[in-house]
């Protein structure tokens, strides 16, 4: 099995910013044994257990708009990966502007530039 990591340490560097997406794989979080009497293999619940899509804007959207934004991502996410509908989960972190610099574009994206397949068009 992979190594694990923490919810936290997961949500932290699979996310973009910006509404932008990260689509994530879990690789090696739990074996037949730790999925609560569950019988299921771990590559079997790899593929029911993700991906989990992570968008970090500004606060001020309102719900029916954050509910929209998930609604697309889940189909979006079904329609090009082919991925079951309960199999995506969609998070919204709202981040002050504040904040920005710090909790989103330096760890994110700028530490993060390989990974990103749609850069922000401006700098900090």
């Amino acid at each position: 099995m992979g190594t694990q990591i923490s919810r936290r340490s997961f949500l932290k560097k699979s996310a973009i910013a910006l509404g932008a997406v990260a689509v994530c794989k879990v690789d090696g979080v739990a074996g037949v044994d730790q999925v609560g009497g569950l019988n299921t293999l771990p590559g079997e619940l790899k593929e029911k257990t993700m991906p989990h899509v992570i968008v970090k804007l500004y606060p001020g959207r309102s719900e029916q708009q954050k509910i929209r934004l998930a609604e697309q991502i889940v189909k979006d996410v079904v329609e090009i990966i082919k991925f079951d509908e309960s199999s995506v989960s969609v998070a919204i972190e709202e981040i002050k502007s504040s904040d920005w610099a710090e909790k989103v574009y330096k760890p994110d994206i700028l530490n993060n530039a390989d990974k990103l397949y749609k850069k922000p068009g401006y700098q900090m």
